[in-house]
């Protein structure tokens, strides 16, 4: 039996395999509002048969997003235009959604990665003035960002802990909070970007004290029953900056006040990391992540192939992978696991007939409005 195909519980969310889709920003939205590529994009990735679906890096308030084109869920319109959205994902899939919930910080006010990802001039029709830790731009010749004050920390938090309320209110099944790749949260807990003397940054403990502040507002907020993760950089790839002795630490003080998984990815903090990539790169913080907290670990990071990751699970050095360029190169991506893996997933009936010739037991289907279990088999000519 596959075990990357086995059910993995987090707190009262089921969820049927061990395969999640990673959240993938589009850059497509329109004052934070979802567009009809979200509900292109969206629903084709919720028929994938994996078992988790996270959503783009949502933004918390405006200015918190990384483009003028960010999906955002800070207000009202941002809420009702996910609405639609989320009901054709309920009314055509089963699949559990998550929400990464996220502020830019100082990586805000940017163009799109194909138009160049520039930083936007705060004086310029649609850039704004960024907010971080500290007054410390990302590239050299940016504006620098505003140093957060008292009241900018109360509203950044309050705004993750209203986003979470609207999260819950939309029927998403869980959040991950973005602490990685150079945004906000990472950006406090980097000395490469924190540079403040007060109760915020210096020390270790005052540099996680901001994150774990939100995290605990977010718990507090969003249903006991639902979980909580984090995503984490767990090494900057710079001298001196966050590294995995640091996130082990940041770790063990999450897993005390109740968080359910960390998803643990790296870099993005600063322009002069030196990253070496190659497959599975990222794994051996997610192992060691596992290894030394005992925490639920998501693994990414050119996870590409079915039985590189079904080695990754058995051998236990994560619990889950989470893909996302393998997922939007090829959205079934799951289908052709189970294939290869000689396990089931599951498919909407509408795709049955699809199955390859040959393939014996692969495709199970949960019709959504009658709720009947479809097991397609070779023998099964009649209903496919």
């Amino acid at each position: 039996m596959s075990v990357l195909f086995s059910p993995i519980s987090l707190r009262d969310l089921n969820l049927r395999n061990r395969i999640v889709i990673s959240p993938m920003c589009q850059y497509s939205a329109e004052d934070g509002c979802a567009t009809d590529w979200h509900m292109i994009h969206l629903g084709h990735l919720a028929l994938s048969g994996a078992g988790l679906l996270i959503t783009e890096a949502t933004a918390v308030e405006a200015d918190g997003r990384i483009t003028p084109h960010d999906l955002g869920l800070y207000d009202d319109a941002c809420e009702a235009a996910l609405k639609p959205v989320l009901a054709a994902i309920r009314r055509w899939s089963d699949i559990p959604v998550a929400m990464q919930l996220a502020h830019a910080g100082r990586k805000a006010s940017c163009q799109a990665p194909w138009r160049g990802g520039a930083q936007i001039a705060p004086d310029a029709p649609t850039g704004w003035r960024t907010h971080a830790p500290s007054a410390l731009s990302f590239h050299d010749g940016d504006a620098a960002p505003m140093a957060l004050d008292a009241a900018g920390l109360a509203r950044v938090r309050d705004a993750f802990v209203q986003a979470a309320i609207r999260a819950d209110r939309l029927g998403i099944d869980a959040i991950e909070l973005h602490a990685a790749h150079g945004y906000l949260l990472h950006q406090f807990l980097s000395p490469l970007s924190n540079a403040r003397d007060d109760a915020y940054g210096g020390s270790l403990e005052n540099r996680m004290r901001f994150p774990l502040e939100v995290f605990d507002a977010v718990r507090a907020a969003y249903p006991s029953h639902k979980p909580v993760g984090v995503r984490v950089s767990a090494t900057d790839w710079v001298e001196g900056g966050w590294d995995l002795e640091q996130t082990l630490a940041f770790a063990h003080e999450l897993k005390m006040r109740g968080v359910d998984f960390i998803d643990a990815s790296s870099g993005g903090l600063s322009p002069h990391q030196k990253i070496a990539a190659g497959p599975g790169y990222q794994l051996p913080f997610a192992e060691a992540v596992r290894a030394q907290t005992g925490l639920t670990t998501f693994a990414v990071g050119l996870i590409t192939e079915p039985q590189q990751a079904e080695d990754i699970i058995a051998e236990g050095k994560a619990d889950a992978v989470a893909l996302a360029r393998a997922m939007l190169y090829d959205p079934r991506w799951p289908w052709h696991a189970a294939a290869e893996l000689g396990a089931q997933v599951e498919a909407p009936p509408q795709y049955l007939r699809s199955a390859p010739h040959g393939v014996k037991d692969l495709f199970k289907s949960v019709s959504p409005k009658s709720g009947s279990i479809f097991w397609i088999r070779k023998s099964d000519k009649a209903k496919i």
